[in-house]
């Protein structure tokens, strides 16, 4: 009877139909129904995001040089581009279920570029180039951004938590005048107190852009290279995305240029790239880094990613987790999921085989937008 029974539950296993995953060139289609949603429902969400536009100018240069315009010597550094209308797609069980907009337009995506850095770093420690995101990025960066008693204490796992307060200056820009405190003045941010790496949380672009220069230590390659060809190429990406850093963050390497790429379009640059591309990463991450059989990246980071700092439980890697003080309202808090200026959002949903890429929704209106979502199944 055990063994009838043995077989029983192999022959059902080796029935069970095979996780969907888009082809480069075609990515299949279901029926809000088929999917598990509800026609008005996703009528509703897709209405939402068209009627949510994000309100800032459609003119980049404009939009960046006024969001940031109190920060003390901001400047456009690195390209730009005029954003394109609202867009999405809502991925479900590897299934196109809706979409509106331009998917396959190339955007600026801001700090979204956080996440794929990151993934970067999963990469690094994936082939031991980096052992512990617990080591001092001194022992693998030692050409002094890492010298003296402060910043010789920062770990990985501070510049992706964004605790590390690393204090210096990197191509031009001093840590100091990204996102300065609103009730401050220029002595008191210039002259400020450093924090303990590790205890403090603060967004700050200069700091990821230390990141990003630290990994192309570790990689003596492009980071956009070393992306292309370990993730966006497996997964079926387009050919049309790129990654920017800026105009003077050019260093050499074992004899090469090579360009120091910037984790956000602050000044400009960043990661340029489409709705259907940001949907692809989005589901090789639902997938716990496996596209088609094949693991890309290690379960391991796809766990480690979601490991919310000390300073702030609504961060992890470089990912936005919905715990914490930024926790959306009515959404399952397993979602977690990548941010960016103008309300560019690729959120990842594991337990329910849920993608969702949303661009230029108004930032407030994000948990609303998810609220709609989750009401639609």
């Amino acid at each position: 009877m055990r063994f009838t029974y043995l077989l029983f539950l192999v022959f059902l296993f080796s029935r069970a139909p095979a996780q969907y995953f888009p082809s480069p060139t075609e990515w299949q289609q279901r029926t809000a129904a088929e999917a598990g949603f509800t026609d008005a429902g996703l009528d509703s969400v897709v209405q939402f995001a068209i009627n949510n536009e994000y309100s800032g100018q459609r003119d980049l240069r404009l939009a960046i040089l006024e969001g940031f315009s109190r920060e003390p010597g901001h400047t456009l550094r690195g390209p730009t581009k005029e954003r394109g209308e609202p867009a999405g797609m809502i991925i479900k069980d590897g299934y196109l279920v809706t979409s509106w907009g331009y998917t396959d337009r190339v955007d600026m995506t801001f700090s979204v570029t956080k996440s794929y850095l990151s993934t970067t770093a999963g990469l690094a420690l994936d082939d031991g180039l980096i052992h512990s995101v617990d080591d001092l990025v001194s022992e693998y960066v030692w050409d002094g951004t890492f010298d003296g008693q402060h910043n010789g204490q920062i770990t990985w796992e501070h510049l992706l938590q964004q605790t590390s307060d690393w204090s210096g200056t990197l191509f031009g820009l001093e840590d100091w005048t990204d996102r300065p405190d609103p009730d401050g003045t220029y002595d008191s941010w210039k002259n400020r107190e450093l924090h303990v790496p590790g205890t403090h949380f603060k967004y700050n672009d200069v700091r990821v852009n230390v990141l990003a220069y630290s990994l192309l230590q570790v990689w003596r390659l492009p980071l956009p290279q070393v992306l292309k060809e370990r993730i966006m190429d497996p997964i079926g990406a387009s050919t049309t995305w790129r990654w920017h850093g800026y105009d003077d963050s050019w260093v050499e390497l074992d004899g090469l240029r090579m360009q120091s790429v910037s984790g956000g379009g602050h000044h400009g640059g960043g990661l340029f790239i489409s709705t259907e591309d940001h949907a692809r990463l989005g589901l090789l991450f639902a997938r716990r880094g496996n596209w088609n059989g094949e693991q890309l990246i290690s379960e391991r980071w796809v766990d480690m990613i979601r490991t919310p700092a000390a300073a702030n439980a609504s961060y992890g890697y470089m990912w936005w987790l919905n715990a914490g003080d930024r926790a959306w309202e009515g959404v399952p808090d397993h979602v977690y999921y990548a941010a960016g200026f103008g309300g560019n959002f690729i959120v990842v949903d594991e337990e329910l085989d849920l993608v969702v890429v949303t661009r230029w929704l108004e930032p407030s209106e994000i948990g609303p937008f998810m609220r709609r979502v989750y009401a639609a199944l």
